[in-house]
Order: structure tokens, then sequence, then C-alpha cells
């Protein structure tokens, strides 16, 4: 004899076969069965979607105020890399307490040189950086939507004369810039930003694609800074995955009481 779970031991259950699904029902009613099966089966759905993990890795800057999401399989680029890429060798300390950075790569093996150029051919994966950049009495004075599009060091915001200059001397990283779309984003609490995408290649490298986002904080002392790197092909195969990051990525407005 079979006895109902949670029941009274001395009232035996029954079993009955109903639409092709199996139930354990104690006598007093159908509806309590019901009930304990399908209880049952939500607590192990639950337990199932509990075990998938995380789909988002996100990040804010030190400050909390700029904020942004990548995917959780992407791994962080080793913070020491990334500091000497950007602040060379010497000490650099006013530039440091200035600046917040960080990246994230979809490489298996992130690298700071995957934000000039990746893997080749099909390969090449994803590699998003933001800088956060506090600024100083003369530069807030000097803000502007430009300022924003050249905030990361790329040619976003040239006359066609500096860059073809800067292409002729030999010296400069960045050749055959190409923009591909350039669009200001609605303000919002008083926050303004630009996106731009762009191509452009890395001394002889081949043509890369930057999906690059920049934002004034509502009080004009900082520029949050966001871009993402990959191969034109890359870039279209993960158009939609590289968008969410760059839509992600937001600055709140700082209240100081």
């Amino acid at each position: 004899m079979v006895k109902f779970v949670g029941m009274p031991w001395n009232v035996p259950a029954r079993e009955i076969w109903e639409n092709g699904h199996h139930y354990l029902v104690h006598p007093l009613g159908h509806d309590l069965g019901r009930v304990r099966v399908l209880m049952g089966a939500a607590l192990a759905a639950s337990l199932l979607s509990g075990c998938a993990g995380p789909q988002y890795t996100y990040v804010r800057d030190d400050d909390g105020a700029t904020y942004f999401k990548v995917p959780a399989q992407w791994r962080k680029v080793d913070q020491e890399a990334i500091e000497k890429a950007v602040f060379g060798e010497e000490d650099q300390s006013a530039l440091r307490r200035a600046v917040w950075i960080v990246a994230y790569d979809a490489d298996p093996q992130p690298s700071i040189n995957h934000l000039v150029t990746g893997a080749s051919g099909a390969d090449d994966r994803p590699f998003v950086l933001v800088k956060v950049q506090k600024l100083s009495e003369e530069q807030r004075n000097q803000a502007s939507l430009n300022m924003l599009r050249n905030s990361l060091g790329f040619p976003v915001a040239l006359s066609d004369d500096v860059r073809r200059r800067l292409d002729e001397s030999g010296i400069y990283p960045y050749k055959d810039f190409k923009l591909l779309t350039d669009r200001v984003l609605p303000v919002e609490d008083g926050v303004r930003g630009v996106r731009s995408v762009f191509n452009l290649r890395h001394g002889i490298g081949p043509p890369q694609t930057y999906d690059e986002t920049a934002y004034l904080s509502a009080d004009g002392t900082r520029i949050s800074s966001l871009v993402v790197r990959c191969s034109p092909a890359c870039h279209r195969e993960r158009a939609a995955e590289i968008d969410l990051i760059a839509k992600s990525f937001k600055v709140k407005r700082i209240l100081i009481p």
C-alpha cells in the first residue's frame, strides 16, 4: 500500500492516470494531490533555473555613477596591464587619481592588446574598455560633444586636413579612419552623450570597428567613455551583443548636498 507523504499515515493514497500524467492522490480529494504534484514540479524548475548562473557581470566605477554590463563569460583584463598601457612606466599619480579605467574581453585569454587588434579571422572576439576621467577646470570650460568624441584618443572629431596630416606624419598610430555612424544621445537628467561607430587601423594592422559612447556628467566635472572593439566581420556578426553593452552604459546624476 502506498501512503501519501504529509497526510495521516493510516489513510492510503491511490494512483490515477489523467491526460497521460501520473498522479498520487489522497482520497480526500483530487485537488490536494494535484497541488502537491504541481508544487513539486515548480520547485524542481526553480532549482534548475537557479543553477544556470548569472547572465551578466555588472560593473560600476568607484563613485557608483557610471555603470554597464557585459556577458558573464567575458573576463576582466589584468588591471596592472591596463594601467601600464594607459599611464606608462613613469609615476603618474595625479593622472591615476583623476582616471578610473577597466576592461573586459570575450577572448578566453584576455589582453589589453585586444584594444587595438584581436585574433585573426573568425576567432576575433569583442573587447570593451571603460574610462571615467575627472576634468580640470580648464577642461570643464572646453567641454563639448567633440571632446566626448575624442575622449579615448581616437581621431573621431578632426578636420579632414588635420587627419590627413596626421596620416602622413608617420608617427601617428591610427590610419584610414572612416566614420560609420554618429548620433547625439538624448539628454537625461542633464547628462549629455554621443555615440560614434567607426573603422580604423592601428599601424600596419587590419581594419577594426570601434563602437564608442561617451557622456559628460550633469555637473560637467567628468567624462565617462566606453568603447567596444572588434573586427568588421565580428562587429557585424555580434552586433546585437555589442549594442546591448553600449546601451547598458549609463551615467546617473550625482546630487551634491
